[in-house]
């Protein structure tokens, strides 16, 4: 963009020209303007003028108007949540609106619900993919809200109704601006996010959303509870861990209580077991790694005087890099070999296969997303630490170079205090026209390099 002074008619405001001053970022808006009225600023101004179309300061005024139908469509989803591979209902629901719009759809993609939006642009440019997930999770909401979830069980405590509501915003800003918008915008509505091993991003690549045209940026966003509303995290290269879900059934001996020596107990070697599991982390490890092992559910047994034939582990390994990964695997593995065996337990171990790949961040990408995220009014942006969980955006990412960011929703003012997952979970709804303006503006400003 240039330096001049820029007039434009807005689709936002018919007969309202903007006046955009890039050097002091402001712009003025002229109510009741005429489209002649363009003819006399140019005649007056005409050797410091560029007349131009759509300016990101016209997008700004329009996701303001757009913010109330994007709020709608978050109540509407966090009312009606579904699991993964069961999003039929979100998947019909963003398929109509994407229609709605003009924009090119598929469904049923990967043999999932998936759903891809194809927008093209009025003019040659890139290929920007923007990502949004849509399932839900077993969880029973505690939250007094009048748009509470109505099934039983399940509840959108990760966001994910609010990265559908935000990237069906970003859709409808950029529908209408198709004729100057470069390239081609795909739009993936993704399944099965939660799942944690295949989930839904691998079936949509392997159906071919990543080709035809082939994408060359790749973009998606995630609600933050632990970051304050307004504020934009993000971080290059390593962002997000790899999880790798492991079970492990520990297989005794039954017998009395009252006689355990006649029986092997797979609760005491279960409990040896776990002690033992968390010496990978401080003996076995790099101390410099970021490495967490953590067994998180235990089933066994019926009655108080009943040593169980077996007992049932269940946990999950996060890792940032592939060697790391490997090696607590591989340990995992040998110290549960060796409590078992030095207690005469037998064992099955298991690891959830195909689990998704560290979220890495391309450096020179996020870069540039970092400046056009600062951009955006009434936002911060700051880099963040690295986290321990996990996100199958990551397989987007191995595919071509992009980002993953937060959007944060933290707001003591308004009880949105408690983390991602909990059941106690709230949206600070003000955010959601920053996380849709930001995937416009992204779809923009890399569509057109």
């Amino acid at each position: 963009m240039s330096n001049k002074i820029v007039c434009r008619i807005s689709n936002a405001e018919p007969f309202a020209i903007f006046v955009h001053d890039w050097r002091l970022r402001s712009f003025i808006r002229l109510r009741n303007a005429r489209p002649n009225d363009i003819s006399t600023f140019y005649l007056q101004f005409s050797e410091w003028i560029d007349v131009e179309s759509m300016s990101t300061a016209e997008l700004e005024l329009e996701v303001k108007k757009l913010e109330p139908a994007i709020i709608a469509t978050r109540r509407d989803l966090h009312e009606n949540p579904e699991l993964s591979y069961m999003e039929q209902r979100t998947a019909k629901l963003v398929a109509e609106r994407l229609k709605q719009l003009g924009i090119e759809v598929k469904t049923n993609i990967g043999g999932t619900y998936g759903v891809l939006g194809i927008l093209k642009g009025g003019k040659k440019g890139k290929v920007v993919g923007l990502r949004a997930d849509m399932d839900a999770l077993p969880v029973t909401e505690d939250v007094d809200l009048p748009f509470k979830s109505r099934n039983p069980g399940v509840m959108h405590a990760c966001g994910h109704d609010t990265h559908v509501a935000m990237l069906l915003g970003a859709a409808e800003l950029l529908s209408w601006h198709r004729e100057e918008l470069s390239g081609t915008v795909k739009f993936f509505f993704q399944p099965a996010e939660e799942d944690g091993g295949r989930g839904g991003a691998k079936p949509m690549i392997e159906a071919g959303v990543m080709e035809n045209p082939k994408v060359d940026y790749v973009f998606g966003l995630h609600i933050g509870g632990d970051y304050p509303s307004g504020t934009f995290g993000t971080k290059p290269g390593p962002f997000m861990a790899a999880p790798d879900a492991f079970k492990i059934r520990v297989i005794g001996k039954s017998g009395h209580g009252s006689t355990p020596h006649e029986t092997i107990d797979p609760i005491f070697v279960s409990a040896e077991l776990i002690v033992a599991l968390q010496g990978i982390s401080s003996r076995l490890i790099n101390q410099v790694e970021p490495f967490v092992i953590s067994v998180c559910s235990i089933h066994s047994g019926t009655k108080d005087n009943i040593i169980p034939d077996d007992a049932e582990l269940l946990g999950t390994v996060r890792t940032l890099n592939e060697k790391t990964r490997k090696l607590a695997k591989r340990d995992i593995a040998q110290v549960t070999k060796s409590i078992c065996e030095a207690y005469g337990a037998k064992y099955e171990l298991h690891f959830k296969e195909d689990a998704y790949p560290v979220t890495y961040n391309n450096e020179e990408v996020t870069k540039r997303t970092v400046e056009v995220l600062k951009t955006i009014p009434g936002t911060k942006t700051r880099e963040v630490e690295v986290k321990l969980g996990a996100e199958d955006f990551s397989r987007f990412l191995l595919e071509t170079p992009g980002t993953f960011y937060y959007v944060g929703t933290k707001n003591e003012k308004k009880g949105c205090v408690y983390p991602n997952h909990s059941s106690k979970f709230k949206v600070d709804e003000d955010v959601l026209k920053f996380g849709a303006l930001s995937l416009a503006k992204l779809a923009m400003e890399f569509a057109g390099s």
